[in-house]
């Protein structure tokens, strides 16, 4: 076996016969992220001259002179297999002596007890997930009916008033970024949490639609009032970016456009709908408290609920760290 350093097209060559990988693992999401202040690195594992996992690494330059490593949704193949993983860290030891890295993040693309490494006994610790710890998967097998009949009614409901309202979706063209971004800024303002900037997103659409993602507008007479960007890769698509204004929320075009996106991955044979983040409580704590809490994201929660699917969460981020004190430092801060 060995491990090989290899550019954005052998490595888009391999994850073709991942359709499990997540699009975080992409070369375009690693092209997108070095845009705005990362570096992707690639690496590669073969045995007898056949890729067996790889992963995709984003290197983050801190002053000075120093970095972090962070493993976003991967490794991606036959990484768990103990033999395999150790040479993947050897290599990723390798790239943080070159970095001079401070420590090492590795979030996997595992649900939580389906992890079948001991990571902590490989010198790594639990860390602060950067990605949602728990979700809904929504299943898409299945014709369009029984999609909508695994709904909560009252969703099913909004879906249809949205269009007995007069909402209509459209895929948005380069030229309505804008009116995405406005309704981004307007979102983010009324419900408090960070956005990046447009030019992110601009990079995010010009990287990844038609191919990858697929962004659309929702109009009402005209008048722009809320936008979704869902993501896809294999057998899985993702709800990774939405919004919405103030202005006639109650014609309901945030479910059109979750119905737009879902019928758009299944179309495209994906057979998964993450929605992408929610509390991360125990399913009996979420269905209890979901009418009365408004912090955080519960209130996502009560709309992703309706959209039936299920409850999972992932085996969470694990910290190999080689610059104690430092990290240390970083923690009392609340920067790690």
């Amino acid at each position: 076996m060995e491990v090989r350093e290899v550019d954005a097209r052998i490595w888009m060559a391999f994850l073709e016969s991942h359709p499990e990988a997540h699009v975080l693992q992409t070369a375009p999401w690693g092209d997108l992220k070095a845009g705005f202040g990362w570096q992707a690195r690639r690496l590669l594992l073969t045995e007898h001259g056949e890729p067996r996992a790889g992963l995709q690494v984003l290197i983050r330059p801190l002053p000075p002179g120093f970095s972090i490593l962070y493993v976003p949704k991967g490794p991606v193949g036959d990484w768990q297999r103990p033999e395999i993983f150790r040479m993947l860290l050897a290599a990723l030891e390798r790239l943080a002596r070159e970095t001079r890295a401070l420590w090492l993040r590795i979030e996997p693309d595992v649900l939580e007890g389906e992890l079948q490494l001991d990571l902590t006994a490989l010198g790594f610790r639990p860390a602060s997930p950067i990605q949602p710890r728990r979700t809904i998967l929504v299943s898409l097998e299945g014709g369009e009916e029984a999609l909508l009949q695994a709904m909560h009614p009252k969703t099913r409901y909004n879906i249809r008033l949205a269009e007995r309202k007069g909402v209509q979706v459209r895929e948005a063209r380069p030229e309505d970024l804008p009116l995405f971004y406005r309704l981004l800024q307007r979102t983010a303002a009324r419900d408090r949490f960070a956005i990046h900037t447009f030019d992110y997103y601009r990079a995010a659409y010009e990287r990844f639609v038609p191919h990858l993602a697929c962004l659309w507008l929702a109009f009402y007479e005209e008048e722009a009032i809320a936008a979704l960007m869902a993501f896809a890769w294999g057998e899985r698509a993702w709800y990774l970016y939405g919004a919405s204004g103030d202005r006639h929320r109650e014609k309901m075009p945030t479910y059109a456009l979750q119905w737009a996106a879902m019928r758009w991955a299944r179309a495209r044979g994906c057979r998964w709908y993450d929605l992408w983040g929610i509390p991360d409580e125990d399913p009996e704590v979420l269905e209890a408290q979901f009418t009365t809490r408004r912090d955080g994201l519960w209130g996502v929660y009560r709309f992703k609920r309706g959209f039936g699917g299920r409850v999972v969460r992932w085996a969470g981020a694990f910290d190999r760290v080689y610059s104690p004190l430092l990290y240390r430092f970083l923690q009392r801060l609340g920067l790690v």
